[in-house]
């Protein structure tokens, strides 16, 4: 079986790949003898493994893809170029038929993820399987988490994700946004417990609360930010006019704002003053602000105001709150589609509503 794979790999890998072999044929005066017909790698997967054919040709059109590297997941995992088919890729594959995934899926989650091809059969990859599927309840949801996530079959998890779960649970965080993080944060989940502990101590010596719904997102932007990021963070709030107090209450109850640059910060705050309109107080009140977009959201709403407040179309220009808030589509209906005429091209082109409808 080995032998007949590794030929009819021989037209998808280099002749240096080290699972394949070079066949010989001999030749003599007497007639010539035509070599054997071997299976094709999609064939192989639906003899050998029922897969269906759409997915078996999936799979062999990604390895085939090995031949240009610009093209493949080569960039970011070379070692996919000498793996070995008989004692890495097939073992794999069976491992997961055995939890009962799809051929589709077994194809996307190595797609999605190719280095889990080398991950530890016994120490990582059953055992991780084995964790998943006790916390999300089926192969079904563990096979749609891992076509978002396949690290997880690279980590230890039973010294990872499972103290950090109970951690974060002990917290008097749900389930369900537990498996949010592990979706779409899954290098925070995975960290070592003893760090967790201490973002969690952290976050508490910052004020965030336990019972609020924004505990989990206290504590992973103070795992993003080290203690000198975090102090010229305040110093930033500090200069906009952030008391200490205000300062613990935006990490309390919007902990998202310290994920913007300080850069950012002092841009929003330029680009709001120097509308003559807007003052200091309103960008404490509203700590929000400073995470909307300069380019986007503050210049095409403010040159579309100047021109109608140059116009005598508008007498005042709408509290601070109500303009950051609103979205691009009220924001338009209100003061573009009315004045079409004096503003519409200047809103679109300062990307107003995303080039998404036009005047």
């Amino acid at each position: 079986m080995s032998i007949h794979i590794r030929r009819g790999l021989i037209y998808l890998f280099p002749q240096n790949s080290s699972f394949l072999c070079k066949s010989r044929v001999f030749f003599s005066t007497s007639k010539v003898k035509q070599p054997p017909t071997t299976p094709t790698v999609s064939e192989c997967l639906m003899q050998k493994y029922n897969f269906h054919p759409n997915a078996a040709s999936r799979f062999a059109s990604a390895l085939t893809s090995l031949k240009n590297p610009t093209k493949s997941s080569l960039k970011s995992w070379p070692q996919l170029l000498s793996v070995n088919l008989e004692k890495i890729v097939k073992p794999k594959i069976k491992i997961f038929q055995e939890f009962g995934f799809s051929a589709n899926d077994i194809v996307d989650i190595i797609l999605k993820e190719p280095s889990v091809l080398h991950s530890s059969a016994n120490k990582r990859f059953i055992p991780s399987l084995t964790v998943l599927r006790g916390l999300l309840g089926s192969t079904a949801e563990v096979a749609k988490f891992l076509k978002i996530s396949g690290w997880y079959l690279k980590n230890d998890l039973e010294s990872s994700l499972v103290p950090n779960i109970k951690l974060l649970h002990s917290c008097g965080i749900p389930m369900k946004k537990i498996n949010w993080l592990m979706r779409y944060f899954p290098r925070f989940i995975l960290q070592n417990p003893k760090t967790m502990k201490k973002l969690v101590e952290k976050a508490d010596r910052l004020g965030a609360d336990r019972s609020s719904k924004m505990f989990i997102h206290a504590v992973r932007i103070v795992s993003s930010l080290s203690n000198e990021t975090l102090e010229l963070k305040k110093k930033t709030f500090r200069d906009l006019g952030f008391s200490e107090d205000d300062i613990l209450r935006v990490f309390r109850t919007q902990p998202q704002v310290f994920a913007t640059s300080e850069e950012k910060i002092k841009n929003v705050k330029e680009v709001v003053l120097a509308t003559g309109k807007y003052d200091l107080s309103c960008i404490v009140n509203n700590p929000t602000a400073v995470t909307r977009s300069i380019e986007k959201r503050y210049k095409p709403r403010f040159q579309v105001l100047e021109i109608l407040e140059g116009k005598n179309l508008i007498t005042n220009w709408p509290g601070f709150p109500t303009l950051f808030k609103m979205t691009d589509k009220n924001f338009f209906e209100k003061f573009v589609h009315p004045y079409s005429d004096e503003v519409g091209e200047v809103y679109m082109a300062k990307g107003g509503l995303s080039g998404k409808r036009r005047v």
